[in-house]
């Protein structure tokens, strides 16, 4: 272990740190955007690297496995966990269109990671070389390659009319609520994923943001929203439902904030999604302890004000990270209510696989702490084929005015785009 204080590190280590780690075929990078007070809650800031990962889990099955049989691991297990896990929780299938193809979970354990505290960074498991090395890397200040216009995967008329079928489907008492998504796509598209994340952050600060790399896989992600975190057997989740634009006046913004605050849809929308959460920690936690300490609190990032609410609960004693996530995941905020129709539904009106999207991303340590995002905001890109993928949704209620819902979609994709200086072909 290697103390290092802030005061002795180049103001742009961050960026030299993450540079220099996107070089092993495994990195995973926390990053809070030092958003701690604005935001409900917030990754710590870590970043991690491997050479290799043996045996390293491939389900759900696989990581208790995985879990149990390295109990002595002193740092942390860094990985994710894809849309599409919720075929090995629930009877499912996912057969659309597939242009990504994570695998549908992996975790690493770190050879070597940084753990930023208030005052110092401390490097941990192999640090010898690793501080001259850092300090040695360049950033490169070239900007991004120019990236094509996306394309979307699903035609805006059929967008609108998929809204129309799922309003439909609520009236027949299918569901109550749907998160209906859709992807925006470019092909052969040469990215350089460390300057694009760079880039994103800045456009996007975000409280859960992060940068993964799986070999030929990326993850470029500026989400505000926490999935489930766990601290000293306390569980909590921050769903959000409920997005405004920013207002370009204080006054204006205010305006805004207090919009979404009052909304009766919005709320209706986060309310339903709240009840989600509490039955699914109910399943993991001690009797009468789950509880809703904020509802419906307004938390204001770049682009966007949001309602965001906290679910927290006491873990029942011996409940493990597989328990909790074949208890939770997919996370209701990204499927809506009740949640296994309405992952039917999704699978009949999306056009491709979700991968990573709405998945979730995260890292847990030894101890039984965890803490995981939502993945959303973010670019997934895959270096080999050149395939780009921006995803983006909007809860669907009975309420939905489908013109409305595709504009939410736009508004959320903003810091996406205008971090690659890019549009949306709309068809």
């Amino acid at each position: 272990m290697l103390r290092i204080p802030l005061s002795d590190l180049p103001a742009d280590f961050c960026a030299r740190a993450l540079q220099w780690a996107a070089q092993f075929p495994h990195c995973a990078y926390y990053e809070h955007n030092d958003l701690q007070k604005s935001a409900p809650g917030t990754f710590s800031r870590l970043l991690a690297v491997a050479s290799a990962t043996p045996a390293a889990p491939a389900s759900l099955a696989e990581l208790a496995a995985y879990l149990d049989a390295e109990p002595g691991q002193p740092g942390p297990y860094c990985g994710f966990v894809t849309y599409d896990v919720k075929n090995e929780i629930e009877a499912l299938h996912s057969r659309n269109f597939a242009g990504l193809a994570w695998p549908a979970l992996h975790f690493f354990q770190p050879e070597t990671w940084l753990h930023w505290q208030a005052d110092a960074v401390v490097l941990h498991g192999r640090p010898a070389g690793v501080l001259a090395a850092i300090l040695a890397t360049e950033v490169p200040t070239a900007a991004l390659a120019a990236v094509p216009p996306l394309q979307a995967r699903m035609p805006r008329a059929d967008y609108l009319a998929a809204v129309e079928a799922v309003r439909e489907d609520i009236l027949n008492g299918e569901v109550y609520e749907l998160n209906l998504c859709q992807e925006f796509y470019a092909e052969n598209v040469a990215l350089d994923p460390v300057a694009a994340f760079r880039q994103l952050n800045a456009a996007s600060p975000a409280p859960y943001a992060g940068f993964l790399r799986h070999h030929d896989h990326y993850l470029l992600c500026a989400s505000p929203e926490q999935f489930i975190a766990g601290r000293q057997q306390l569980i909590t989740s921050q769903p959000i439902k409920g997005t405004r634009r920013r207002g370009p006046t204080p006054a204006e913004d205010e305006q805004q904030r207090l919009a979404l605050l009052h909304d009766e849809k919005e709320r209706a929308e986060n309310l339903m999604i709240v009840d989600l959460v509490r039955n699914d920690l109910a399943r993991v936690a001690q009797p009468g302890t789950v509880r809703v300490p904020e509802l419906f609190g307004t938390y204001g990032f770049r682009h966007v004000w949001q309602l965001i609410s906290t679910v927290a609960a006491e873990l029942r004693p011996g409940v493990s990270l597989p328990d909790i996530l074949r208890a939770t995941f997919p996370m209701g905020s990204m499927t809506g209510a009740p949640k296994i129709r309405a992952m039917q539904l999704i699978e009949q009106y999306e056009r491709s696989r979700r991968g990573l999207y709405s998945g979730s991303f995260g890292f847990a340590w030894p101890d039984g702490d965890f803490e995981f995002n939502v993945v959303i905001r973010s670019l997934q890109y895959r270096a080999d084929t050149g395939y780009l993928s921006l995803q983006v949704g909007s809860a669907i209620t009975y309420d939905s005015v489908p013109e409305h819902e595709y504009q939410e979609c736009l508004l959320k994709a903003q810091g996406v785009l205008q971090a690659l200086s890019t549009s949306i072909n709309e068809q």
